[in-house]
């Protein structure tokens, strides 16, 4: 099964995941069709138009212009590749269990286009067995074809991160996981034209379970810094002044054995507040628990309460009652300089502070608009002026955007509730500023 940067690999789905690695495919040389099932995609596209802040129109422009970025929502496009990669979802259900359906939805659409010396590989964050045991099946069933005999099975974690300027698709290490010997060759040898390292690992299992530790891991670490956080919050009600911010950089001047991590008003992003789940979820298969990474969800979807209750009780410190109070929430995003909403703990504040009966706007210079598909709400961007904050009771970072002028807000705000330790930047008095 030889590979070389000129074959045609197939990417279904052309989101956060799929796009940036169909890029990275065409940039090498290969040719990709792109498969989605949002024909809106394909249209700006084929445009030369981003429809991910972080990935510069320029840059789909230039892969369209090479002639070898096709973008489709037919299936049928992939029988002529020789790999086809899938980056679809993996959510959770309302009960806070795995949803396959996206990846099982690809597999049955993508099977009867399959043919023999393919590659499939599964790039979606998931449970360890998923890849064998869910996808293997409904893709021999489909298509005719065995698995390790008619085509290669991998499987190798998305490690995306969009806005970081530092690591980008192509210079991640790449993990990969083969269903044989044979198949882990083969993926290696897909992946090698893409990306600058890739690292073999001995199973489909190992390479599923290596993205849920590394999102655990953060999972854990940003909740025990979160548990400090509400801790240094009461020594320092209880006259014992201590800042978890300030505790965090000088423990950071330790070259070894400590790795920082921030406080914040809850978890976002498609990953560290789901792929936990998945996990636990299939630990109750094997009859174990996981209360240590239970514990750390529990503290870390806590933590959009303490903010609100923080708001209440400086309100409340002002003879202001949250009910009818104008609050500005600075940032929707779920982290800095995007526009990624996917679990966005600003989110959940804009709604826990509705409930609450304040009088609700935002200011997101990269999401100009909230739409009912974000969690219910209706709401515009509103600008960042002198009498926007001055006219506020609160002001709510929960998103530490760069382009945001927290100088102005500093100046004109009337109470600063912060939770992303951006103001101490500024001068702002220190009776105006709560952090959460």
């Amino acid at each position: 099964m030889h590979t070389d940067a000129a074959e045609r690999i197939g990417v279904v789905g052309l989101g956060y995941v799929g796009l940036p690695l169909a890029l990275c495919f065409v940039e090498r040389g290969g040719e990709v069709f792109g498969v989605d099932l949002d024909k809106r995609k394909a249209t700006a596209l084929a445009a030369g138009n981003s429809y991910l802040r972080h990935l510069p129109s320029s840059r789909i422009a230039a892969a369209m212009a090479t002639g070898r970025l096709h973008a489709t929502d037919d299936f049928s496009s992939l029988s002529s590749c020789s790999a086809i990669i899938i980056c679809v979802p993996t959510p959770l259900t309302a009960a806070r269990e795995p949803d396959l359906s996206f990846i099982e939805k690809a597999c049955r659409a993508i099977a009867p286009h399959m043919r023999a010396g393919q590659m499939l590989s599964l790039e979606s964050t998931t449970y360890p067995g998923t890849t064998r045991d869910v996808m293997r099946p409904i893709l021999e069933r489909g298509s005719g074809l065995t698995a390790g005999k008619d085509f290669a099975l991998v499987f190798s974690p998305e490690r995306e991160d969009p806005g970081n300027a530092r690591y980008s698709t192509a210079n991640i290490p790449k993990v990969v996981g083969g269903f044989t010997t044979n198949c882990l060759e083969r993926g290696i040898a897909v992946y090698r034209c893409a990306v600058d390292r890739v690292v073999p690992v001995s199973s489909l299992e190992a390479a599923e379970m290596t993205k849920l530790l590394e999102n655990i891991f953060r999972s854990v670490n940003i909740a025990l810094v979160n548990e400090l956080k509400v801790l240094c919050h009461r020594f320092t009600d209880a006259a014992m002044p201590v800042d978890i911010n300030e505790v965090i950089e000088a423990a950071s001047t330790k070259p070894f054995g400590y790795t920082p991590f921030y406080p914040g008003p809850g978890l976002g992003g498609h990953c560290i507040p789901i792929d936990p789940f998945y996990l636990t979820w299939k630990a109750r298969e094997v009859d174990t628990t996981t209360r240590f990474i239970e514990l750390a969800g529990e503290i870390n979807t806590n933590m959009p309460y303490y903010v609100v209750d923080r708001l209440m009780r400086a309100l409340s410190d002002r003879h202001r009652p949250m009910r009818g109070a104008r609050v500005l929430v600075v940032g929707a995003a779920y982290k800095a300089d995007v526009d990624d909403m996917r679990e966005s703990p600003s989110l959940k504040l804009m709604k826990l502070l509705m409930e609450r009966g304040a009088l609700v706007t935002y200011h997101d210079p990269h999401v100009t608009a909230l739409t009912p598909e974000h969690g219910g709400l209706e709401l515009a961007s509103v600008e960042l002026s002198a009498a926007e904050l001055a006219a506020q009771d609160a002001v709510l970072v929960a998103t530490a955007h760069t382009s945001v002028d927290y100088e102005l807000i500093a100046q004109h705000a009337p109470l600063v509730i912060d939770t992303r330790n951006v103001m101490r930047r500024t001068r702002i008095a220190k009776e105006r500023l709560i952090s959460a």
